[in-house]
């Protein structure tokens, strides 16, 4: 019976350019993109990091 497995993957540097990269590479690898979560700082609008969820199942 297949199993759900997860890939969170941390991105400490949230440009347009390291998330693609991100993403281009995990699915790449078999990995289905899931969703993605940022983490926000007080004092300023743009995200410190993000959690990019990658799927897949296996046997």
């Amino acid at each position: 019976m297949p199993v759900l497995q997860y890939k969170v993957v941390e991105v400490g540097s949230v440009t347009e350019d390291t998330l693609e990269e991100v993403l281009n590479e995990w699915v790449g690898n078999g990995w289905t993109f899931d969703g993605m979560q940022f983490a926000m700082r007080e004092a300023s609008k743009r995200p410190s990091m993000a959690f990019v969820i990658f799927t897949r199942e296996r046997e």
